[in-house]
């Protein structure tokens, strides 16, 4: 399968699908929560979403498809540690905070390995195609 976009790669569609679940789970913390951990465990999971579609955007660059997959490897270790609270605040139960866990960690596991090997999702100039008509007047 080719790769059009940051959508396309299995890690956005793991990080998506798990910052959904955290929405719905989060639906269930207190009201006393919503402007704590409630927001911030929705902005750090989405955020991983968003910043891979930042990182695609980036490929052309090594150094910024780096810096930006570095900003969604701590915005998914900042979901871990916020589920962490959840758990001990005993909003979540135990199964369903290894469940998410288990999702994260293999989201984590993903973005390390593109971390780690970079050039396969960098751009090359060679195969960059211009668009039609561009340079005419």
């Amino acid at each position: 399968m080719e790769i059009k976009s940051a959508k396309d790669l299995m890690v956005y569609k793991k990080a998506y699908d798990l910052a959904m679940q955290i929405f719905r789970i989060s639906k269930a913390f207190p009201k006393a929560e919503r402007f704590s951990l409630t927001d911030q465990i929705r902005r750090s999971s989405r955020s991983v979403c968003l910043n891979l579609r930042e990182v695609w955007a980036k490929r052309r660059y090594k150094a910024h498809f780096i810096s930006k997959l570095t900003d969604c490897d701590a915005e998914n270790d900042e979901t871990s540690t916020s589920l962490d609270f959840a758990l001990d605040c005993e909003y979540i139960s135990k199964e369903l905070h290894k469940e998410t866990i288990d999702k994260y960690t293999e989201i984590q596991k993903m973005l390390k390995s593109m971390l780690f090997s970079p050039d396969k999702f960098l751009l090359h100039y060679s195969s960059i195609e211009e668009p039609e008509g561009m340079y005419e007047s």
